[in-house]
């Protein structure tokens, strides 16, 4: 088995970060996420990975996954001249795939407790096609499947009026039929070639679809609360290890850690106090400040006298007298808050790389 990880797309609901950067190199607990699902596919035993990309981050994406030894596996990268839909992902991967069954993994899905027991059922099963599904409060916002005596009858592209609570996840798992059904179907009303149209096309001409329900939590990290909430998630699952683990950079004896807090190598804590679940990245120096639970602050950055929590910190960003607390906020690389005199005041923030903000 193979598989097929999308890291291309423009992320515009993550706009202005992603005007600059590729949403799957986002970090998720200091970890870019299209490395959860690396990780994910690998730990099922598969070896041979395709990343699909686009021309402007390519680059970007092959510096930062390499060859994939790093994590037992080979990656090959495809490129998606433009961006025409998941089943065009598809269709242009043919040639990495050949006839072996695939993994289908949505690069910016994040998922808790792998997908070993996915790839089982569908093994098991021998289907054409198995789905994850999960329920959701938003079906409308996703592919949503039509279920009927535990059978999937039809899926829908985003509905308006959605057939069940149900979303089909970033994870398909297909044998070589799907190609069929990619070559089959037409551009949707949005000149996409549809997933969930490739689905209906199996359906339709009785292919076997089976599905599995996600059991613990998975996210669509779609927007910046996406983010935010995955970011939440993963840092509440850090495992308590010894402190010299934990503390692999210095804590001076004015600075308090409570709960679990990662302070990475080469990061330095002075005369604050960091209330976990958090991690301080690499190069990373925090002084006179208060760092708060779910925030994440990635490497060589600058916290000064100031107070932050339940955000995403990307690398090189200074925050500095800054006498308002920033929450819930995602900042680019390399942006910089001061202290001014503007008003009014605000402490919601979705910033953009080099962006210089005075409060």
């Amino acid at each position: 088995m193979k598989a097929l990880i999308t890291a291309g797309g423009r992320g515009t609901r993550l706009r202005p970060i992603t005007h600059t950067n590729n949403k799957h190199l986002i970090p998720i607990s200091n970890k870019p996420m299209i490395q959860y699902a690396i990780e994910a596919v690998a730990a099922a035993g598969i070896k041979e990975v395709g990343v699909v990309v686009n021309p402007e981050t390519v680059d970007e994406l092959e510096k930062a996954l390499g060859n994939g030894a790093v994590w037992g596996v080979k990656i090959s990268f495809i490129l998606q001249e433009e961006p025409k839909g998941l089943a065009h992902v598809v269709k242009i991967a043919q040639d990495f795939i050949k006839d072996d069954p695939f993994i289908f993994y949505l690069g910016d899905n994040v998922i808790v407790g792998g997908i070993d027991r996915f790839v089982k059922a569908f093994q098991q099963d021998a289907s054409d096609c198995h789905l994850v599904l999960s329920k959701v409060s938003d079906p409308h916002r996703f592919g949503v499947p039509e279920i009927k005596d535990g059978r999937i009858i039809g899926v829908q592209e985003k509905p308006k009026n959605p057939r069940s609570p149900y979303a089909v996840t970033g994870i398909y798992i297909y044998n070589q039929h799907i190609f069929e059904a990619v070559h089959a179907i037409q551009p949707s009303a949005r000149g996409e070639l549809e997933i969930s149209d490739a689905h209906q096309y199996l359906i339709d001409k009785g292919f076997l679809i089976n599905y599995s329900e996600v059991t613990g939590w998975w996210k669509d990290t779609g927007q910046p609360e996406d983010l935010l909430e995955a970011n939440r998630f993963v840092l509440d699952q850090i495992i308590e290890r010894p402190h010299s683990q934990m503390t692999a950079g210095e804590v001076d004896s004015q600075s308090e850690l409570c709960g679990k807090v990662i302070i990475e190598k080469g990061a330095r804590v002075i005369n604050s106090q960091i209330r976990g679940p958090a991690i301080i990245g690499e190069g990373t120096l925090i002084e006179n400040s208060y760092v708060g639970p779910y925030t994440s602050i990635y490497h060589d950055c600058h916290i000064k006298n100031s107070e932050l929590e339940y955000s995403i910190i990307m690398e090189r960003c200074k925050i500095k007298d800054i006498d308002i607390r920033i929450e819930k906020s995602l900042l680019g690389r390399d942006v910089t808050f001061l202290c001014g005199k503007s008003r009014p005041r605000t402490q919601k923030f979705v910033v953009g790389d080099e962006s210089r903000i005075e409060l």
